[in-house]
């Protein structure tokens, strides 16, 4: 008799519960001086990646949240935000006031942290890049655009390929995530970049230093954390097209997005492609085989309720990229092998259009991640899962264009799960585990690494806590990294073989390797009043061998040498010293960062010489001078500053300032082996910036800037055995102008930037770029290939 009121009692109390579950936050957004109503504010919850923005009179609304304590982040251009937490309990009004300002004074992160956090309150050194700063930024690739970020830099190989660099340090030192996943793509790679559309990133935070625990071993350099574009509010559609055209190449890149949220129901579709010819510049003319071309696409599905969420992004990256081999004849002309197998010099057709030429790449770069978040009753939980497929085709043979030299197929898994606890009287407690499980094949008729397995897990516990105007944070990971290398024979025309057989050559020995490592942070900064914050921060980091380290053994092209790798390298481990000074005012903006990182076991590669004293060349057969990897013990010191003056009462005018250096050197070694290999030159960046938030009726965020990058002489540098040589000072020209259009009732309707790069036209050759060590031209004397010239770039972003 009662059974049949159970289920019914039961639903019912359960929708009893949601109801009661269920809260509305809503008010208005007014200007503070004028008191007019702000439309279009964006009010946002980072944990919970969810927000709105204000209507037309100024008022918001957001459904669906639980009890508990929220960040909420309320910014809006032209205007200082306003970052606080509020215990929602019940329906609430929250009606905001913002100030007109010329600088962020307030910003958010969500990199490394248990919950959203402001970047003030955080002690570990973290940069943020948004969206209309990469626009405004003439960049061939991704990570072209973070170049003019203090302690960032890069090292290139031509126009399309960049590897990011953190205060001097790069490949797997650094931590690359796309939406809290690490990216995995054969980073070890010189020639290797980053596989994420450039047009697909909304948002790029940038960790300084191993202080990050929560991504796993080898970020002893630092994260970036690239982050897509907020979905839009409930009840919204949003349809963008963005253009790019740049002059020195003839890039021409374009992407169409599709976004819209229906009742917590969110999607998003993107679509882009990018070409680009060969580049030029005033020494080299058009250099030879240095284009592009790329073509990716995305698509995200997730809901928004007010458990949580769960998200789920699939991408597609796919690339075909030329490589640079510098080869000229007696009168300095580009040569190239035909499909004859004949070396001709490059013609004028050669030189124009799009052609895929010899050696080149072919990139595919398959993603599928899930991003997850609940609210539960003692906390709250982080489930984040990744699955990546990249395959990397080498072709270098003209007379056999459908011959793969080199084809790596590396799958990854990748998992991180964190409980974050509700407050404990104050302390904000997270603990967690994460790794990857990731296997190499090698499909090519050549090879570099072997195949191998590697399986990583680790576990973390984090915590922050607020004393007053003291803000602490800390924590402790372990880590575990087995790697099983396969053994491989080949026969003499290079063909694997089983080891049994007569004719067998050893071409990589089999192994297993277990690494174990122990990293932590601790820190705090200091809230001295309104205007001043001082940070600091102690870290320890830890990186295993990868397996080019460990195991390489050929020649890869673009990198102009021979690698072998050293079965017996040890890890690194890291300890670092990081200090702040941030100064943040209406009219002055002022960034002190001093640091000084000591590493154990430093691994690099070093030149190897021949019984002769000259260089050891293992293939007489394809001349590459051999490098070993080898390590020693590092230390690196240095720091960035960073000045934004906005004298007044011209408040639309902006100074910019900023210095970065850094020195790396090793323990008891010779004057010729005292410094590390291949550190980037100090930089100072300076820019004067014009900026309105209105002109007349029509445009809006109207700006003009004129600066200048100077890179000083790099003459502390690895001389022994001509590893690397010094590069001279060089200033290079920058401009921008650009603005937003009102049409069709969008005052965002159209947004123009057009940005000029080296407009001087200097010739130059970057510390960094690789195409530095290409072969001589015996007509000019100087060695290798230069960096692009003169480039003007034009964009268009429609949003529709």
């Amino acid at each position: 008799m009662y059974k049949k009121h159970i289920i019914p009692t039961l639903l019912f109390l359960l929708a009893s519960l949601n109801m009661i579950a269920q809260n509305t936050v809503s008010g208005n957004v007014k200007d503070i001086q004028t008191k007019e109503n702000l439309p279009g504010v964006s009010i946002y919850i980072a944990d919970l990646e969810t927000g709105t923005t204000t209507g037309v009179n100024g008022n918001y609304e957001i459904k669906n949240l639980k009890r508990g304590v929220y960040l909420f982040n309320i910014s809006y251009v032209g205007y200082q935000s306003i970052v606080k937490p509020f215990q929602i309990n019940k329906d609430t009004v929250i009606n905001f006031q913002l100030s007109p300002s010329v600088t962020e004074l307030n910003e958010v992160v969500v990199t490394g942290v248990a919950r959203s956090t402001e970047v003030k309150l955080n002690p570990v050194a973290i940069k943020t890049v948004n969206r209309n700063s990469l626009n405004q930024q003439v960049s061939t690739n991704l990570i072209d655009g973070l170049k003019n970020i203090p302690g960032v830099s890069q090292i290139t190989t031509g126009a399309a390929i960049s590897k990011p660099i953190i205060r001097g340090l790069g490949y797997n030192r650094v931590i690359t995530l796309d939406n809290g996943i690490r990216q995995e793509g054969q980073q070890w790679g010189d020639e290797h970049g980053i596989e994420l559309d450039e047009y697909a990133i909304d948002r790029v935070e940038i960790i300084k230093g191993p202080g990050s625990l929560m991504y796993g071993s080898d970020g002893i350099a630092g994260v970036l954390n690239f982050l897509p574009p907020k979905t839009p509010p409930p009840g919204t559609l949003k349809t963008q097209v963005t253009t790019n055209y740049q002059s020195n190449n003839n890039l021409i890149g374009y992407s169409i997005s599709n976004a819209g949220n229906k009742n917590g129901f969110q999607w998003s579709g993107r679509w882009s492609h990018k070409i680009a010819g060969n580049y030029r510049n005033a020494f080299d003319g058009i250099v030879y085989n240095s284009g592009f071309k790329e073509q990716d696409g995305s698509l995200f599905v997730g809901i928004n309720k007010n458990w949580g969420h769960t998200h789920l992004t699939i991408s597609s990256f796919n690339q075909n990229l030329n490589l640079v081999e510098g080869e000229r004849d007696s009168l300095g002309n580009f040569t190239y092998v035909n499909s004859q197998g004949v070396e001709v010099t490059a013609s004028e057709k050669d030189l124009k259009g799009y052609k895929t030429g010899f050696p080149h790449q072919e990139i595919h770069h398959l993603k599928v991640i899930s991003n997850n978040y609940f609210l539960l009753g003692k906390g709250t939980l982080n489930a984040d899962f990744g699955f990546q497929n990249n395959q990397r085709k080498e072709f270098g043979n003209p007379v056999e264009p459908g011959d793969i030299d080199l084809f790596f197929v590396l799958q990854t898994f990748n998992y991180n799960v964190r409980y974050n606890l509700k407050k404990i009287q104050g302390w904000e407690i997270s603990i967690g585990a994460g790794g990857m499980l990731q296997s190499n094949a090698n499909q090519g008729a050549e090879f570099l690494i072997p195949a191998y397995r590697l399986f990583d897990a680790g576990v973390f516990a984090f915590t922050q806590k607020r004393f007053g105007k003291f803000n602490f944070a800390g924590g402790i990971r372990f880590d575990n990294r087995n790697m099983d290398s396969k053994a491989l024979y080949l026969d003499s025309l290079g063909n694997p073989v089983n080891a049994t057989d007569s004719y067998a050559e050893l071409k990589f020995r089999p192994f297993r390797k277990n690494y174990n490592g122990l990293s932590g942070s601790l820190g705090f900064s200091y809230r001295a009043n309104q205007y001043s914050t001082f940070k600091f921060n102690l870290s320890q980091g830890y990186r295993a061998p990868n397996i080019a380290e460990l195991a390489s053994n050929g020649r890869h092209e673009g990198t102009f040498r021979y690698e072998i790798g050293n079965p017996g390298l040890k890890p690194e481990t890291s300890h670092q010293i990081d200090l702040s000074y941030l100064f943040y005012s209406t009219h002055t903006t002022l960034e002190i960062s001093p640091f000084i990182n000591f590493i154990k076991n430093y691994i690099y590669a070093g030149k190897l010489q021949g019984v002769d004293g000259t260089d050891s060349i293992p293939d007489p057969a394809e001349p590459a001078p051999a490098f070993q990897f080898t390590s020693g013990n590092a230390s690196l010191a240095g720091g960035e500053i960073y000045l934004d003056v906005h004298p007044h009462p011209l408040d639309w005018l902006h100074i910019e300032n900023s210095f970065s250096y850094v020195q790396a050197t090793q323990s008891h070694k010779p004057d010729s082996m005292r410094y590390l290999p291949f550190i980037p030159a100090p930089k100072y960046t300076g820019e004067i910036k014009a900026q309105w938030k209105k002109m007349g009726k029509t445009f809006s965020n109207v700006y003009f800037q004129v600066g200048i990058e100077h890179f000083f002489r790099q003459d502390k540098i690895f001389k022994a055995f001509g590893t690397e040589t010094e590069t001279p000072a060089y200033t290079l020209l920058n401009a921008g102008i650009g603005a937003q259009l009102k049409a069709f009732g969008r005052k965002d309707f159209l947004s123009i930037y057009v940005s000029g790069e080296n407009l001087l036209d200097i010739a130059y050759q970057n510390h960094l770029s690789r195409l530095k060590y290409a072969p001589l031209n015996i007509a000019t004397g100087r060695r290798g290939v230069f960096n692009m010239g003169r480039n003007i770039s034009i964009k268009f972003i429609f949003n529709l």
